[in-house]
């Protein structure tokens, strides 16, 4: 099927003065209304996901596991938008009021985007959380998913454009591009006149590519290069539960951990236990040659390791002397997602946490937790790995901009 891409575009510019300027009741009902109608058409959803994944035959299984849906994820879905539903709305928000020498009244007011882009990789959900949170900022949404879950994306985008139509809301708020060719998607990345920001979702290949060649501003999200540190003072209990739960819990997503970082005092006592934990679990290791001398079943790495995101069962070792030796390795190799230090030591704690240049760094916890949902939002339009216009999971805040908002009694410039 072929879009239309410039009506498209046109269309999501009129839906989106319109969603601009619903009041929060409504928002919140509708939303509620999406829930709702998820959980009713669940044998509907399965069956189209039933059909992405019949032709996932040559995927990997990683990707077959980030299209799958089954009732509990669709329940999990429902629940995400009853959530962004109970969220306060940004709009209108003050982020600050002042009175400047003249006499003027100025407020910086949250207001939307306007229309948000989204390029995506066979992850359903993304549809629904993408449509939620733009819906609850007042913007309207464009997604472009791969081909692989074009039938399970079809299916929820039309149930939500359903109940906006049943409420006499332009349901040109949420759209999909049937059309999965890479023309159509650099097309996409070309339509200025209409979309004012454009956020890719998926493996770094596609990331790449859409900030390569988009003249639309973009919003950098998604590769998951994310370490574990064992410190010195770690509890070993500790260290191998939140190892195995970072790598093993979800292994295709982006923040799982992909690299264990020890420290070469406690590497002969604590590395065999979270080595044999891992492979209990299925995980393939790969390490330099300090591990391989510790744990023979560990396979030599390559250089290559060190940057690479795997999404799948392997995980990469490396025995390192100190915390600095660490937070300088993680700095070099890692994409800015998540790392964590496993530690009993508040100085290096803090140390690690300061020095750390990635969007979540945790102390004593999973990288897993770098979530939307976890983290309060009921779900995220991706998580942000760039230094602006945001960084981290993206909540309802980070798709709204601002603007000045001023008052005078007459006031002229001198």
């Amino acid at each position: 099927m072929t879009d239309n891409l410039n009506e498209i575009g046109a269309n999501a510019k009129k839906a989106a003065f319109q969603i601009a300027n619903l009041d929060t009741e409504t928002k919140n009902q509708v939303l509620n209304e999406f829930a709702t109608a998820l959980t009713e058409h669940t044998n509907e959803i399965v069956t189209a996901n039933n059909k992405d994944l019949d032709n996932a035959n040559d995927l990997p299984a990683k990707f077959v596991d980030r299209l799958k849906l089954t009732p509990e994820r669709i329940d999990g879905m429902a629940e995400g938008l009853r959530q962004v539903a109970n969220l306060a709305d940004p709009i209108g928000n003050v982020d600050t009021g002042f009175t400047n020498k003249d006499g003027l009244i100025i407020e910086q007011r949250r207001v939307p985007l306007g229309v948000i882009a989204m390029i995506f990789e066979a992850r359903p959900n993304v549809s629904v959380d993408a449509s939620a949170l733009t819906f609850k900022s007042g913007n309207a949404v464009i997604l472009r998913g791969g081909k692989e879950a074009i039938n399970s994306n079809t299916t929820l985008v039309d149930i939500l454009r359903t109940v906006l139509n049943k409420n006499g809301i332009d349901e040109n708020a949420i759209q999909i591009l049937h059309d999965t060719s890479h023309e159509t998607a650099n097309e996409l990345m070309h339509l200025n006149r209409y979309v004012d920001v454009l956020i890719p979702r998926g493996g770094s290949g596609l990331i790449n590519a859409v900030v390569q060649n988009s003249t639309v501003p973009v919003i950098e999200t998604g590769a998951g290069n994310c370490h574990i540190y064992v410190d010195d003072s770690a509890d070993l209990k500790m260290a191998t539960d939140i190892t195995v739960n970072a790598k093993v819990q979800r292994p295709s997503v982006c923040n799982a951990a992909e690299k264990l970082l020890i420290n070469a005092d406690v590497a002969d006592e604590m590395l065999p236990t979270i080595a044999q934990a891992l492979e209990d679990n299925g995980v393939e290791l790969r390490g330099d040659d300090k591990s391989r001398q510790i744990v023979s079943s560990i396979k030599p790495a390559t250089a290559d390791d060190w940057s690479t995101e795997y999404n799948d069962l392997i995980m990469a070792v490396k025995v390192v002397d100190s915390v600095d030796d660490a937070i300088s390795h993680i700095n070099e190799y890692s994409t800015g997602h998540s790392e964590s230090i496993i530690t009993n030591n508040y100085a290096h704690a803090k140390k690690f946490q300061q020095l750390i240049d990635s969007a979540c760094v945790y102390v004593n916890a999973s990288t897993r937790f770098t979530d939307g949902f976890e983290f309060g939002f009921g779900a995220e339009i991706g998580i942000s790995t760039q230094k602006l216009h945001a960084r981290g999971p993206m909540g309802l805040n980070e798709i709204t901009t601002t603007k000045y908002v001023i008052s005078g009694d007459g006031q002229i410039r001198k």
